[in-house]
């Protein structure tokens, strides 16, 4: 388990901060910022042969490429590198085929970087949104799913839904919703921006037809990297205009990327496989576990978050009492312990999120527990 300084000499964080907020933002270890640095400074020695030749930092991407479809369980020409779990998700809406009166299913829980997309399409082409109502407490997946059955249309079109739910950290039955949507022919496109990093990812067998995440949050990768699989079966319905020119990340159809970033987040993955992505869920959903136990002890306090189980994930979230606005709770932790947390809104809940990866320690979490007893008086 890391200490302090472990944290200050790999992460650079703050001396004193507690960091429990990588569901929104991971810190990216000082050896990828390595990596991203000596890319930039190869790049910069012959611009354009550095771009495009295959020995130059364009064969590192490509090869970055490789690397980021083995790690989620697809095919090199199955990826496309974006900048972001909502531009891939953007890429994917725009490169449908919706048309008005078609439908998009969805959940009442999602991101609007997985959800703005679809908003779009119903502004502009009259698609018509959908969304099944997730229940607190919901544990279970075969009733999710069926609710999901019981709310598809003949106008049904796609299931857009997110791996794991960003407002309380719950663990979407995608391989289930997957198989669903191909049984009516339909397809399933997962937003998947607080998976990957945090727990072993197969799109292959998760069987949807677009995944879509990022490289910084849980992967600890640079800010700007994402990552869009694009089910080769599906290549028809969701066809990119980014592949219009071949499928290589620098070309006519794609322009000129943040090549060094793309070469940083081959070191992510290096390092996220090293450490063992099992190993890195088992050290989250124990400093979970132990965050839970502190804070439902805690008066006032409404836990949103299942306790346990295989739905649960390193995300977890509790309500506050209304006196207690949670933007203004986040700051005071902030500013007066040093804890780091993301709000909730009151559209969902009134409260906080809180999400630990592998450079917390318990001592962390304690920190959280005895800020907010303080401030909950």
């Amino acid at each position: 388990m890391p200490s302090g300084s472990d944290k200050a000499n790999e992460y650079g964080l703050e001396p004193g901060l507690v960091y429990l907020n990588t569901g929104s933002a991971g810190p990216t270890p000082r050896a990828v910022l390595d990596r991203v640095v000596a890319a930039w400074t190869e790049l910069e020695t012959n611009p354009v042969y550095q771009e495009y030749a295959a020995d130059g930092v364009a064969g590192q991407v490509e090869r970055v490429r490789a690397q980021a479809a083995a790690f989620l369980g697809c095919r090199g020409d199955e990826l496309l590198i974006t900048r972001s779990t909502s531009e891939a998700m953007n890429t994917v809406a725009q490169s449908t085929r919706l048309k008005a009166g078609d439908r998009v299913l969805t959940t009442d829980q999602e991101h609007e970087g997985g959800s703005d997309c679809w908003r779009y399409l119903a502004e502009r082409h009259g698609v018509v949104i959908d969304k099944v109502t997730m229940r607190d407490g919901e544990h279970d997946p075969q009733a999710i799913v069926q609710r999901f059955a019981d709310a598809l249309r003949p106008e049904t079109r796609v299931i857009s839904v997110s791996h794991i739910l960003y407002t309380n950290g719950l663990r979407m039955p995608v391989t289930e919703i997957s198989a669903l949507a191909r049984s009516r022919k339909m397809l399933c496109v997962v937003d998947g921006a607080q998976a990957a990093g945090a727990t072993p990812l197969n799109v292959k067998a998760f069987g949807c037809h677009a995944y879509a995440t990022n490289a910084h949050k849980w992967l600890l990768g640079p800010k700007g990297v994402g990552m869009l699989y694009v089910s080769s079966d599906a290549s028809d319905e969701i066809k990119l205009i980014q592949w219009m020119g071949g499928k290589s990340y620098v070309g006519n159809s794609t322009g000129v990327g943040p090549l060094p970033l793309v070469a940083g987040l081959g070191a992510t993955i290096e390092i996220a496989n090293a450490r063992v992505i099992e190993k890195i869920e088992e050290h989250n959903l124990k400093l979970r576990a132990r965050a839970y136990r502190g804070l439902s002890q805690i008066g006032g306090i409404k836990m949103m978050s299942l306790e346990t189980g295989p739905m649960t994930s390193a995300l977890l979230s509790f309500a506050v009492p209304e006196k207690f606005e949670s933007n203004a709770l986040r700051q005071r932790l902030h500013e007066k312990y040093k804890v780091v947390t993301r709000n909730i809104g009151k559209e969902h809940f009134n409260g906080l999120r809180v999400s630990p990866h592998i450079f917390n320690t318990e001592a962390d979490v304690d920190a959280l527990v005895a800020a907010v007893r303080a401030e909950m008086g």
